[in-house]
């Protein structure tokens, strides 16, 4: 490990620390847009003596951050990103109930829970999937189409008295419907990848944004217009959940982040499904609750370990990381160097934390004083805008068609996680080779 700097490390860190709050809080802007910013920027910030083992900590720094923060736009706009999309609707009540402070401490919990919680699996899932790995992988077709049905039949819809107990069977097809018509959506823009042309060439070029904005985000903010929604006024406190469904929350998410970051193709998004199917959605109290605090966990947990990732068997599973093994080789670094981006993670985790927590006393008393019907209205208009600037005419195309299939499930009275087929049968189909 080269010389280090104080004072440049010191830099470094909160460098990435007010990148990550910047990415986090914007709408439309990943982590990895700076990433690969600052991976393309590595020669002539080099010329300044910001040697490379600096690049990577503000990009690593950043990622971190990010995760904290994301949830904020997520709960209280309705702009997510893929990570945080199954986090709406949860999020989305919780505000609706007077509770949106309550749900951004959970995230904060959940992510600052998961840099421990990773911290205890990181041996284990070292050795497993150093041995297990080719093993995992050829079998991720089959794993995949298990959770798709496990998906289905977990789907029970709507609680009407007297409906018969075949009724959960009209719900099951409702869900097939919304899952078959989101991987259609999704494998036709996957396959038609190349048609995305941003204005911004800056800005990362993928069809993940306007599709998950249109899913998740922008179709909810339509209903809430339609429906005239109103925020309640916002009360103040923390959460309140027993000690083994918060265990069970930051343990599973934590868990599904930390294993999902070493398997090719499969983003943190799918780590969300997992979580979200064992957690009962609105059918049992603080489900939305401990949900959220399991994302939150999955996220943060899959930033630390797709470092790990990258270390133990030199692959990157992330935009970050494919900047960091531009800007340096993984293979030369040491276990001091992993130490010290690991001190590095707590370090930011915990002001990240804080940040997170101040801001979740902030936000809700600023969104109070804004009618709710224009908030909608501007994020929908800004959503377009970013998809416009990031995507071109295709990603739009793309956005406007998510958001009426995202509508559907509302409608149906079934759960949103069906829409997750715009990511998992396109992998199904590329993991079964056809």
């Amino acid at each position: 490990m080269q010389d280090i700097s104080i004072l440049l490390l010191i830099s470094s860190i909160l460098a990435g620390y007010l990148l990550g709050v910047i990415s986090g809080l914007t709408p439309g802007i990943h982590t990895n847009n700076f990433a690969l910013l600052l991976a393309a920027s590595a020669p002539f910030l080099e010329g300044f003596g910001i040697g490379s083992i600096y690049i990577v900590v503000i990009i690593l720094t950043n990622s971190i951050t990010h995760t904290f923060l994301d949830i904020i736009p997520s709960i209280f706009l309705g702009a997510p990103e893929p990570d945080t999309a199954l986090a709406v609707l949860p999020g989305h009540h919780l505000m609706l109930e007077g509770r949106g402070e309550e749900a951004i401490r959970l995230s904060a919990f959940g992510s600052a829970s998961s840099i421990i919680l990773s911290l205890i699996f990181l041996v284990p899932l070292f050795f497993l999937f150093k041995h297990f790995y080719a093993l995992i992988y050829d079998q991720m077709g089959l794993i995949l189409i298990t959770i798709v049905l496990i998906m289905i039949l977990t789907e029970r819809g709507v609680t009407v008295e007297g409906q018969g107990s075949l009724a959960v069977w009209r719900y099951r097809t409702y869900a097939i419907a919304v899952f078959a018509l989101s991987g259609i959506l999704g494998i036709l823009a996957f396959e038609r990848e190349p048609l995305i042309d941003p204005i911004l060439g800056w800005m990362e070029t993928s069809v993940l944004f306007p599709l998950f904005s249109g899913l998740f985000g922008a179709s909810m903010l339509v209903i809430s217009i339609l429906t005239h929604t109103t925020i309640p006024p916002q009360k103040r406190g923390g959460f309140s959940l027993p000690g083994w469904r918060i265990l069970r929350g930051v343990t599973g998410g934590s868990l599904a982040g930390s294993i999902v970051a070493f398997l090719p193709g499969i983003s943190s998004a799918i780590a969300t499904l997992l979580s979200r199917i064992l957690i009962k959605e609105g059918q049992r109290a603080g489900s939305n609750e401990e949900f959220i605090l399991s994302i939150s966990g999955v996220n943060t947990a899959n930033a630390l370990f797709a470092l790990i990732a990258l270390y133990t068997i030199n692959r990157p599973r992330s935009g970050a990381m494919v900047a960091i093994e531009g800007v340096v080789d993984p293979s030369l670094w040491t276990v001091d160097t992993i130490n010290l981006f690991l001190i590095i993670i707590l370090l930011v985790s915990l002001l990240s934390y804080i940040t997170t927590i101040q801001l979740g006393r902030l936000v809700p008393k600023l969104i109070q004083k804004i009618n709710y019907l224009h908030i909608s209205l501007s994020i929908l208009i800004l959503l377009a805008l970013l998809v416009i600037l990031s995507s071109g005419t295709f990603g739009l195309i793309l956005f406007l068609t998510a958001i009426t299939i995202g509508m559907i499930p509302t409608f149906a009275g079934v759960r949103r996680i069906h829409a997750m087929g715009v990511l998992l049968l396109p992998l199904i189909l590329y993991f079964i080779g056809f």
